[in-house]
């Protein structure tokens, strides 16, 4: 039977962030199992889950589910992180001096994976004319971030000469005893000289000091699809911040499309309007059309009738294929005229006679 993380730490299913963090900071103290009269197999049961109400997107499936879909092991088959967790004061009675409490946390409920390095995601907005959001485009955007060093090309050594780590032996890993509630806990972490490489640069790059990414403005080219529709987002992988020893993070462009004064789109069809004169929706006539891509002669068929479509193919949206394109969709509007001069009564009086 599933747990009910809310329970157990004695909150309501609306509560806040710093609800969770409260209630897990009360429990947590009240039964760690270094205090007298704790209760280690409670102090592991709220710290499950404080690790599953205090991340959003877990929390998410575990309101929608009824439990988290992770291949970690540990409580539950859940992976916590306690990096944001503030245990300032939390200590009271305890000697936790020198613990690094997020990384045996960390190791305790991943079962000791290694966690890739990743840098942040950056996102950045982009405004298109409608034109452009139909054809599709490229833009060419200046991003300021941290990415690789193009001098050194992420290496960190000038000339890109590098040599192995002496701290980790190339390993890019270390070994670390460090002090815990379960006694002396044996950590793996990233070598702080070559930042998990396992290499390090013979001589330092004078542009990244040796650290093989650097701060600078970095011009993208942002290829914008056939047919996008405001509020779409383009995900460009790697493209975001990067970090010594690990992959960058991605670049997120939300796209806001200009409203046109005589077009929208519905799917793969554009859709206008087309006012006509009262005498042509009786009798007929042709009209130009200014579309997107130049002027087209439309017939009107006599006795159209208000809000009737015309339909012209292929003078719509193209299609990712680039084979095709959707419609023109053109609705008729009847003008009816503001004054009628006698002659023109006479001639409707006449119409009317023969019950037209």
């Amino acid at each position: 039977m599933a747990k009910d993380y809310y329970n157990v730490l004695g909150i309501e299913r609306s509560a806040s962030k710093d609800d969770i963090k409260k209630a897990f900071r009360k429990l947590a103290h009240k039964h760690h199992p270094d205090k007298k009269g704790g209760d280690e197999a409670k102090f592991k049961e709220v710290s499950e889950a404080y690790s599953i109400l205090s991340d959003d997107k877990k929390r998410a499936q575990y309101d929608s589910y009824g439990r988290v879909f992770s291949d970690g092991q540990g409580f539950g088959g859940q992976q916590g992180d306690f990096s944001g967790f503030d245990f300032s004061g939390f200590n009271q009675g305890f000697n936790f001096e020198d613990i690094d409490l997020g990384d045996i946390f960390g190791d305790f409920f991943s079962g000791g994976g290694q966690r890739v390095k990743r840098g942040r995601d950056v996102s950045i907005d982009i405004e298109l004319s409608f034109e452009e959001s139909v054809f599709g485009t490229e833009r060419k955007v200046l991003v300021h971030k941290t990415s690789v060093c193009d001098v050194c090309r992420g290496s960190g050594g000038e000339g890109g000469e590098t040599s192995i780590c002496e701290k980790c032996n190339g390993k890019g890993k270390v070994n670390e005893v460090r002090k815990s509630f379960l006694g002396s806990v044996a950590v793996m972490r990233e070598c702080e000289i070559c930042h998990g490489r396992g290499k390090v640069p013979k001589k330092k790059c004078s542009t990244c000091h040796g650290v093989g990414v650097a701060e600078r403005r970095s011009e993208i080219n942002i290829k914008i699809p056939v047919g996008i529709e405001d509020g779409e987002m383009i995900r460009m992988s790697q493209e975001g911040e990067a970090v010594p020893g690990g992959i960058s993070g991605d670049l997120y462009v939300k796209i806001h499309v200009k409203k046109h004064s005589a077009f929208t789109k519905q799917g793969h069809d554009l859709v206008t309007t087309l006012n006509v004169r009262l005498t042509d929706a009786l009798l007929g006539n042709k009209y130009t059309i200014h579309t997107l891509d130049g002027d087209i002669i439309v017939k009107v068929p006599e006795t159209v009738t208000f809000g009737e479509i015309l339909r012209v193919k292929e003078r719509g949206v193209p299609y990712p294929d680039g084979k095709s394109r959707g419609n023109l969709l053109i609705k008729i509007v009847i003008e009816l005229p503001k004054k009628l001069s006698r002659k023109a009564k006479d001639a409707i009086e006449k119409l009317r006679e023969e019950g037209v």
